[in-house]
């Protein structure tokens, strides 16, 4: 299998998904906790090298985030600067 990565990055929501966990107040901990309870099973870590840019992420994966972040799938995937509150 090969290994992809964008920039040197698995994926290029990262960075937006730190900004919108922040502005949430949410912690990786508490962002684990609320992906688990919609049916995502994701562990801390796995947050951190997500928003590092170290771990690839799963269109389900993707679509649960911007659910629980309240922010649509285009800003998470950079193709929208608007962030919805």
């Amino acid at each position: 299998m090969k290994i992809y990565d964008y920039g040197g990055k698995k994926n290029i929501c990262g960075q937006r998904m730190k900004k919108a966990r922040r502005k949430r107040h949410l912690t990786q901990v508490q962002l684990a906790a609320q992906l688990q309870l919609s049916g995502v099973t994701i562990e801390r870590d796995c947050i951190s090298r997500i928003e590092i840019g170290t771990r690839f992420v799963a269109d389900y994966e993707l679509r649960a985030l911007s659910q629980i972040l309240q922010v649509s799938v285009d800003y998470l995937l950079e193709l929208d600067d608007i962030e919805e509150s």
